[in-house]
């Protein structure tokens, strides 16, 4: 007796080849998908690192670094201890607000574990290639805590959304002390390009959250941002969240400012507050652009930049953004140390830590 055909099937009266096992080539395919997904992250990550190190080497020529530290002395510790105490005073400034954002979206948060998130935050923030690499990890962190992928998302991406707009409005409300500053029209005018583009992003997020629009809910891509831009305005708007959330963001930015005025200190350079508060601000919003490994390169480029259009020494501008770093550098260790210890990582075990580009 003929075995049978494997190759074919009986349905009724009729034989009919069969369908050939299509899970080989959806494991074929899914690999090829993995690996290419592999591949770009490698290549952007080598492209930030490529970036960061031909900007700081073009900046580190501005700078005579044995003059710079032979200006160091006792009291320059206390003033980048001061700086690196209100650098975490930041941090917790952004727990705040982060707090009465991710409550909107479903995704309440005790002070103490969004404190630690964002100590966290801030380590992945110098050790991932991008400057938002620690809004990646605290996302992570308040989905595998129970809140939920979309919850968490919306909250990372509503609190980052909402410093944004804070930033611009800072620095529109300080052009006219800006204008007085830098008398170059080059300058002028790359000052005011980036902060319209800014404020135009924030202000038409805000606006796409006021949209009524059925088809808005319909597409993927429309659906999620249409919701973040919903809850944006919900908090800022919120006669009990609104102005916390706005005082806090302001609040956030205006320390920044106060810690490059503290490296100021420490090095002794010829530069007043007035001069900080103009010239930082502008130089943060360029920082955030995701090009680089934590701004580097990007900040010292644009800081030397931001101090020459001003009539200042570029060299002041690129050392300032040096210690500015080396701060942010100095908290992100201690992150890293609360990570090490952290019952998060304790509980990780050999799952992938899936982070975005």
């Amino acid at each position: 007796m003929r075995a049978p055909d494997n190759r074919y099937c009986k349905i009724g009266a009729k034989t009919i080849p069969k369908r050939p096992n299509s899970a080989p080539l959806r494991r074929v395919a899914f690999k090829t998908l993995v690996h290419a997904g592999e591949m770009r992250r490698i290549l952007l990550s080598t492209a930030k690192i490529l970036i960061s190190g031909a900007l700081l080497y073009l900046a580190l020529r501005k700078v005579d670094l044995s003059e710079l530290f032979s200006r160091f002395t006792v009291t320059s510790l206390f003033w980048i201890g001061l700086a690196i105490a209100i650098a975490f005073l930041q941090i917790f400034v952004g727990v705040l607000r982060w707090r009465e954002i991710s409550a909107a979206c479903g995704a309440p948060l005790e002070l103490g574990r969004a404190m630690r998130y964002n100590v966290i935050g801030s380590f992945f923030n110098q050790t991932l290639p991008s400057a938002i690499g620690g809004d990646a990890v605290r996302l992570w962190l308040v989905a595998r805590a129970g809140a939920g992928w979309r919850a968490a998302t919306y909250s990372i991406f509503v609190d980052r959304a909402i410093g944004l707009i804070a930033l611009a409005i800072i620095i529109v409300a300080s052009l006219p002390w800006s204008y007085s500053l830098i008398a170059d029209p080059h300058g002028r005018s790359a000052l005011l390009l980036v902060d319209l583009a800014a404020l135009a992003g924030g202000l038409g997020f805000l606006v796409f959250g006021a949209l009524k629009w059925h088809w808005l809910k319909t597409w993927w891509a429309t659906h999620h941002i249409h919701a973040c831009a919903v809850i944006a305005n919900r908090v800022i708007f919120s006669r009990s969240r609104g102005p916390a959330v706005v005082i806090l963001s302001l609040a956030v930015h205006v320390l920044a400012v106060v810690i490059a005025w503290c490296v100021v200190q420490s090095i002794a350079a010829p530069v007043g507050f007035s001069d900080v508060f103009v010239l930082v601000p502008p130089v943060m919003l360029i920082t955030m652009m995701p090009i680089s490994i934590a701004g580097w390169g990007v900040r010292e480029a644009t800081m030397g930049l931001a101090f020459g259009f001003a009539g200042l020494a570029a060299n002041e501008g690129v050392n300032v953004s040096l210690l500015f770093g080396a701060v942010y550098f100095i908290v992100g260790a201690v992150g890293g140390l609360v990570w090490i210890l952290s019952a998060e990582k304790a509980a990780q075990g050999s799952a992938p830590l899936g982070v975005p580009e």
